[in-house]
């Protein structure tokens, strides 16, 4: 066992105060653990984000004491209007399916300074000690045991932090993830580029998602009457318009018939950014004293919406690793694989839907065969919208297959 040998500043530090972080935090908090946030932000800040969370998120953000804060913000999506690439529309909503329910017959929208304000707010509230402005720059160990973090302060100055236990929660780019060596590429590469819209006609309640194979592209309407509009491409085409993303974006629009006759009368309300390559693999770290949440864990693709929600319920499930890992006094990487053991039982059944999803949107006639399909099988859709919106179990799609629902 890794049992404590070192003076301590907190029971764990957390590196990142985003949705994975943020959660995390207050769970531990609640429990009444010494907790220690850090973040090179100062929030509320920008982040480029998707802002769809489904729903059961919103039973997490509500256990997390900010779901009424983050409604204030927040615009209800009652479903998903699908446009597959011969202009077949398919139209789900999010309601009971059997036996199981959403916490809300919506997901919701909502800008993603507003969620991470919110939650960060929360934070304050409690005896935690939140650090903004300060940049984690590596990871202490003693042997294999990772027993804290350097990081550098506003003005420059260093400082070392100590803590049996460090969550690494620091997103795609995470520090401790790679000081970890545990990131590594994936075969999928896309991009996803960015920006607002406003005048979308008849644009509310429900996301819209156009397939036109190798792209595809989401509508998100947010409560303010801006539309966020991703376009998610494979990213070698996107490396010889590094400079030029504007131009680059226009033309895949166009590429998208459907999207730009949905986007015709828009204006552009905001820059275009770009985010990418979006999914990596992440491998558990082998080290004592240290687990991943949230995008610091690996990410796959946005097509479901499945970030937001992965990252609040990871934090659910790295909360109660944490609490039972400081209270036992064992954080060796032995105890701590209860955790990724329950990471894999919530997650491993969605991400293969998601790579199910990833292979026929990959393809012109097969997208279309599905959504076809769809149409004439609306109990099915029901089933997948369920999935999608993280309260249908996925074994019910395979037995809705199976019986031809």
């Amino acid at each position: 066992m890794s049992r404590w040998t070192v003076e301590r500043d907190a029971d764990v530090i957390i590196v990142g105060a985003g949705p994975a972080g943020a959660a995390t935090a207050i769970l531990l908090a609640e429990q009444g653990l010494r907790i220690i946030v850090l973040d090179r932000a100062r929030f509320p800040r920008p982040k480029l984000c998707g802002e769809y969370l489904s729903p059961e998120a919103g039973r997490i953000l509500d256990r997390l004491g900010v779901l009424k804060a983050v409604d204030a913000a927040a615009a209800p999506l009652r479903g998903m209007r699908i446009t597959a690439p011969d202009g077949t529309q398919i139209v789900g909503t999010y309601r009971a399916v059997g036996r199981w329910a959403p916490y809300r017959q919506h997901a919701i929208a909502v800008p993603r300074v507003a969620l991470d304000a919110a939650l960060a707010d929360r934070l304050r509230l409690l005896p935690v000690d939140f650090r903004e402005e300060v940049r984690v720059t590596d990871v202490l160990f003693e042997g294999r045991r990772v027993v804290g973090v350097e990081a550098r302060l506003d003005g420059g100055r260093a400082v070392a932090l100590r803590a049996p236990l460090v969550a690494g929660a620091d997103g795609r780019a995470s520090v401790v993830a790679e000081r970890l060596r545990c990131r590594s590429a994936h075969p999928l590469q896309r991009m996803a580029l960015t920006t607002y819209v406003a005048g979308v006609t008849d644009c509310r309640e429900q996301g819209e998602v156009f397939v036109d194979p190798p792209d595809y592209a989401i509508l998100n309407p947010l409560a303010d009457g801006r539309v966020n509009v991703s376009v998610v491409v494979p990213l070698a085409h996107v490396a010889s318009y590094a400079d030029r993303l504007e131009l680059f974006f226009h033309a895949r629009v166009k590429q998208i018939p459907h999207l730009a006759r949905r986007l015709t009368g828009a204006e552009r309300v905001e820059p275009i950014r770009a985010m990418g390559p979006l999914a990596f693999r992440v491998a558990p770290p082998r080290h004592d004293g240290v687990l991943l949440v949230g995008d610091a864990r690996g990410f796959y693709d946005p097509f479901t919406g499945e970030g937001v929600f992965a990252a609040l319920r990871g934090a659910e499930l790295a909360a109660e690793a944490a609490t039972q890992a400081i209270r036992s006094g064992d954080v060796s990487a032995r105890a701590l694989r209860a955790y990724e053991t329950a990471r894999r039982e919530a997650f491993r059944a969605k991400e293969r839907v998601v790579q199910l999803l990833q292979l026929v949107i990959a393809r012109r006639s097969l997208a279309n065969r599905v959504a076809h399909a769809l149409a004439r099988r609306p109990a099915l859709l029901d089933v997948l919208m369920g999935v999608i919106g993280d309260f249908v179990p996925p074994r019910a799609l395979a037995s809705a297959l199976l019986r031809g629902a």
